[in-house]
């Protein structure tokens, strides 16, 4: 313990050094950061340019790790130009995109990792990966006490996280499936109760997951960042078993459909529907869970989880565009209770601005507001981001 915050400033310095070094090599290169059709403030080129590296700074507001801290992500992205097929037609990659990321709360929660999303062209095969570390605080609820409100208990978890996913395109690249694997181990401090948690099983608070899976997905969105047409849908499963090195037995089946539509010439329409179905007896913090902005992670988990959510983007003026949302979900354990408990709502609004032109990526900040609380969020790119 007493090398924690050492630990914590050293990862800190270090992307700090990074961030600077970015910024002169940027000056090196003679960057702009003028786009050069209208002139507005635009950083295509030096995403581009500047050695294909940025340092991403983002504000965390998440409630459930403290509602307020920091986070940096030095990234490499690499623009990929189309491929030509045998038959003449062109066939889009998606940029390489390599980093890390560190983070730190107002609760004392940190993380540090990395990862990589990336396209092997000429194998038409789609991966990506990610491993960290983290000392992380979080609250989760019991929801099902009888004549009670849900009570809030704090945890402490320090994990170790791996995950990766190949996916094979198929003919039509914007079909892909392709094996995916999650490996988590987890040491649980529980808070100085009289009574431990009640969703807390013994076994849940020194414990490791092996998940073996796969995905099927079809992606027909315009670009990956803020998509103005396209949807994208993915079916994916966990297995979870002893023989993977797990302690736990369990499935978890996921089905996600994500579109957009131009209503209009400055109005753009999104649809999210997402669904998530557990099996078996996996630990509480890995049940689906409710995500929608206004909502903290893990306020209302079950072993389903259903999620609807709407909004719209009026591009108001040149770069600038106005946000409106709202959706609709439920967490339950039993199909037969299904919806018992009333429906979790949120809404909002916010605002957006393409910041990155020849990427189409636009950035800002959303405001929400769910059953008990007001939230805000900084957007880097979408919200729905997959």
């Amino acid at each position: 313990m007493k090398n924690k915050k050492p630990t914590q400033k050293t990862i800190l310095f270090l992307l700090w050094i990074v961030l600077s070094f970015n910024v002169l090599s940027a000056q090196k290169h003679r960057v702009v950061f003028k786009d050069s059709l209208d002139g507005a403030f635009d950083l295509s080129d030096f995403l581009i340019y500047a050695n294909g590296f940025i340092v991403v700074p983002t504000i965390i507001t998440e409630p459930a790790v403290g509602g307020f801290g920091g986070a940096v992500a030095p990234i490499f992205l690499k623009k990929r130009a189309p491929v030509i097929e045998k038959d003449g037609t062109k066939r889009f990659i998606n940029p390489d995109i390599t980093g890390g990321v560190g983070m730190y709360t107002a609760n004392k929660s940190w993380m540090a990792g990395a990862f990589r999303s990336a396209t092997l062209a000429e194998s038409k095969i789609l991966y990506r990966g990610f491993a960290a570390y983290g000392d992380m605080n979080l609250s989760f609820y019991a929801n099902n006490l009888p004549n009670q409100k849900d009570q809030e208990f704090k945890l402490n978890f320090k994990s170790t996280i791996f995950y990766t996913q190949w996916l094979k395109q198929f003919r039509n690249a914007k079909w892909s499936a392709g094996p995916q694997y999650l490996f988590l181990n987890s040491k649980i401090n529980l808070p100085d109760l009289n009574l431990p948690p009640p969703f807390v099983d013994p076994k849940d608070i020194k414990s490791t997951i092996s998940q073996l899976g796969g995905a099927l997905q079809f992606d027909g969105r315009d670009n990956i960042f803020t998509p103005d047409k396209g949807i994208r849908l993915q079916s994916d499963f966990f297995w979870s078993d002893n023989m993977l090195g797990s302690d736990y037995d369990a499935w978890r089946i996921n089905l996600s459909a994500i579109g957009y539509y131009p209503l209009a010439k400055t109005l753009i329409g999104g649809l999210r529907i997402e669904g998530e179905q557990a099996l078996g007896s996996p630990p509480f913090y890995l049940k689906p869970g409710i995500n929608l902005r206004g909502i903290p992670a893990a306020r209302y988990m079950g072993n389903t989880s259903i999620v609807t959510e709407a909004e719209l983007r009026w591009d108001v003026y040149k770069r600038w565009s106005l946000m409106g949302f709202g959706g609709l979900a439920s967490a339950f354990d039993d199909w037969d209770k299904a919806f018992a408990k009333p429906v979790v709502y949120s809404y909002g609004t916010g605002f957006r601005y393409l910041v990155a032109r020849k990427f189409k990526l636009r950035m800002g900040v959303d405001v929400a507001h769910g059953p008990e609380e007001w939230a805000y969020y900084i957007v880097f790119g979408s919200n729905w981001l997959r």
